[in-house]
């Protein structure tokens, strides 16, 4: 990598040269260890003689700050001076009035607690990353995918063919390869929806307990978010605020609750949109893991007038790191959808999106989701088994995902005693929920730890 030095006009120079690397050496730039360009190099880059150049290397081996090495060439030495600190002005840069928003944690923030309950981790240790890799290695050739060009800011054409055919066996969707926008997940498709629907001061309805990143998204935007209670049939649609420009769901498995919305009230819902000119966002997070019935019709099959975004991801259904989703668009929203990617990110990962179009077509992504789903329904039931023997807990009933729910008293404290004992899991208070309760995420924990994690949650339940 070529050496960026900034002589200061005019002077001798081999004082320039030496007095610049110096000051780049003692503020780090330069770190220990590193090679410099030989003094022809670098006096041609500076347009210099190389003698000056020379002379200001011996004079810093001299002082330490360099060492020579025959035949090897002139290094960063160790050196006392700490790193001096960037001079700046006092900070002056703030972000935009009313920009409250702060990084929230993440579960690969730290390491993960021995028993780990948290919700939305899936395990990495049931998908096929070999196969995977052969597949994203196949496509990082240099003639298999353009490399040199920019791509579709839509997705890659086979995977959005690819979705179209998978949502349609797997989750009763209908869509053609033009209906898929690709997106990096779940949260870039909300981005990108909010942005070509929404002004500031719109108002966004979303369920309450709710998923609390797509409400921060929302907000961020500047629409005011209006927060709707959820029953056991699911969203009350007649709470729904009358000014809302859009409703955000979670139809097929509400999280955090766990329950699925009753077919009466998805036509509720899909009819008051209609009458109001409403959108709704249907966001099927993890409804592929399905552990009892057959699961009711997503919105997005049951609407006839337009109204529904439906939104996926393959973050449950592989792995997080895979940072690919996809939003299944109206017409009329198609190109402004896509024109928003283009204007925000350009385009995704080729490579990546044109392996996990083979890595669907050739079956894998349905074998890895029948086998991890078989793991997921035993882990679903030890779970639920347990959390029904306490007195103190009501389990909500759920019939597919990652996570199970109960409710139960005094949760903010069990779940902070629960943390001291190895043993992470969520508040459902955190969710937005006048209720208390507790939600067990099962996808990270260690099946061999799983019932003594379980016994531990029991036993701080009963002191706390």
């Amino acid at each position: 990598m070529d050496l960026v030095i900034s002589l200061d006009g005019t002077g001798e120079k081999t004082v320039g040269v030496y007095r610049a690397l110096r000051a780049a050496i003692v503020d780090g730039r330069l770190p220990v260890g590193h090679r410099l360009p030989a003094t022809r190099v670098l006096a041609a880059d500076l347009g210099v003689a190389r003698n000056s150049v020379a002379t200001a290397y011996e004079r810093l081996v001299a002082e330490g700050y360099l060492v020579s090495r025959v035949g090897a060439g002139t290094y960063v030495a160790p050196v006392r001076d700490a790193p001096a600190p960037r001079r700046v002005a006092a900070d002056p840069l703030r972000p935009r009035a009313g920009w409250t928003f702060t990084p929230q944690p993440t579960s690969g923030d730290t390491p993960a607690p021995r028993y780990d309950f948290r919700s939305g981790v899936p395990d990495a240790r049931l998908f096929p990353f070999d196969s995977w890799r052969r597949l994203v290695t196949a496509e990082l050739r240099l003639r298999a995918n353009n490399p040199g060009a920019y791509a579709t800011p839509a997705g890659h054409p086979a995977l959005r063919a690819a979705i179209a055919r998978y949502v349609g066996y797997s989750r009763s969707v209908r869509a053609s390869e033009d209906d898929v926008l690709v997106t990096n997940g779940t949260q870039h498709a909300l981005d990108l929806i909010g942005r070509v629907l929404l002004r500031p001061g719109d108002v966004v309805a979303v369920e309450e307990p709710g998923y609390p990143p797509a409400r921060r998204l929302f907000e961020s935007l500047g629409a005011r978010v209006v927060g709707v209670p959820v029953d056991e049939h699911g969203l009350v649609v007649d709470d729904l605020p009358g000014t809302a420009r859009v409703v955000y769901a979670t139809p097929s498995h509400q999280f955090p609750l766990g329950r699925a919305m009753s077919l009466g009230r998805r036509h509720a819902l899909l009819d008051w949109a209609r009458r109001r000119q409403v959108a709704i966002v249907e966001d099927d997070y993890d409804s592929e893991f399905r552990f009892s019935a057959r699961p009711l019709e997503p919105l997005h099959s049951l609407d006839t007038a337009g109204r529904v975004l439906y939104v996926g991801t393959f973050s449950k259904s592989m792995v997080p790191g895979v940072r690919t989703g996809f939003v299944l668009a109206p017409a009329g929203l198609r190109e402004a959808l896509i024109a928003a990617r283009q204007l925000g990110d350009g385009y995704g990962q080729v490579a990546v999106q044109a392996a996990l179009a083979r890595f669907i077509d050739e079956g894998q992504l349905a074998r890895h989701v029948r086998r991890a789903g078989k793991e997921y329904a035993e882990r679903h039931a030890r779970i639920v088994a347990a959390l029904s023997a306490h007195d103190r807990l009501q389990v909500i009933p759920s019939a597919a995902g990652l996570h199970v729910t109960a409710l139960g008293a005094n949760s903010a404290a069990v779940v902070a005693a629960a943390a001291r004992r190895g043993v992470e899991l969520d508040d459902l208070g955190a969710y937005g929920s006048d209720s208390t309760g507790f939600v067990f995420g099962f996808g990270a924990i260690d099946p061999a730890l799983l019932d003594e994690g379980l016994a531990i949650f029991g036993a701080v339940l009963r002191d706390t």
